[in-house]
């Protein structure tokens, strides 16, 4: 039994070199395992789910093609794709996830996070978290024509990369004693999650006892890969970004 995480890969059009090494990844790691899950930000932008772009559809059918082969597949909401709706999820196999969701794996709980709202020294960024997460904002996004989206998406990313030049690296990590919070919240010794693009396994002091967290890697110049087994120490493994079929 087999169990696998990845996060950030943000799969967009003028990276064909990510989109053939995450099919790679699905033949040749996904395929048979009991499990995978894929913890946010898996495309670059997302504006809707009657957008179905060749790219969009050729990994919905990748995924399908894992999910029929009796591999259970979950998609959680990153800061990029948190529009990805139900829609999109059936036609990939997979189960949208809340963030944060605790799952038990394999007899450990363990918490579940994209992990952009652990950065709670961004003060700026948590209130625009805040507002796009709204049910009520997401709906008046999705009402707009498909056209005025796409260049909204456009924008928001010009805007994001400007505002990130400028910021000071601990402002867009997390914020340890948030990771603390919701681990004690949740009663966990175990956390994953991505967003950071600081792939690590870090130990600390949780509940008053060892705990650890563990934080995905971005697909930008390797495939990262967490993989666990019963009885067996979580591994992070990492290859190099290229079409491995």
């Amino acid at each position: 039994m087999t169990t696998l995480f990845i996060s950030d890969l943000h799969l967009e059009e003028s990276r064909p070199d990510i989109t053939d090494a995450f099919l790679g990844f699905l033949e040749n790691h996904a395929s048979g395992v009991e499990r995978l899950y894929i913890l946010g930000d898996f495309f670059e932008a997302w504006i809707g789910d009657d957008e179905r772009t060749p790219l969009q559809e050729t990994v919905a059918r990748a995924l399908k093609a894992v999910s029929d082969g009796g591999t259970e597949l979950f998609l959680m909401h990153g800061n990029r794709d948190f529009l990805i709706g139900e829609d999109f999820c059936a036609r990939a196999g997979a189960t949208l996830l809340d963030d944060p969701t605790v799952v038990d794996l394999y007899g450990t709980p363990t918490l579940l996070m994209h992990g952009d709202s652990l950065c709670t020294a961004d003060e700026e960024y948590q209130k625009f978290r805040a507002n796009m997460r709204n049910p009520q904002m997401q709906q008046m996004i999705l009402s707009r024509p498909l056209e005025d989206r796409q260049q909204m998406a456009r924008q928001l990313r010009d805007v994001s990369m400007a505002k990130n030049q400028g910021k000071a690296e601990a402002i867009m990590d997390v914020t340890p004693e948030e990771v603390v919070t919701e681990m004690e919240k949740h009663g966990v010794q175990r956390l994953i999650h991505g967003h950071t693009h600081r792939p690590a396994i870090h130990d600390l002091q949780a509940n008053g006892q060892p705990a650890r967290r563990i934080v995905l890697g971005d697909w930008d110049e390797h495939v990262w890969w967490l993989e666990v087994q019963p009885g067996q120490t979580p591994d992070l493994k990492k290859a190099p970004l290229q079409p491995d079929h």
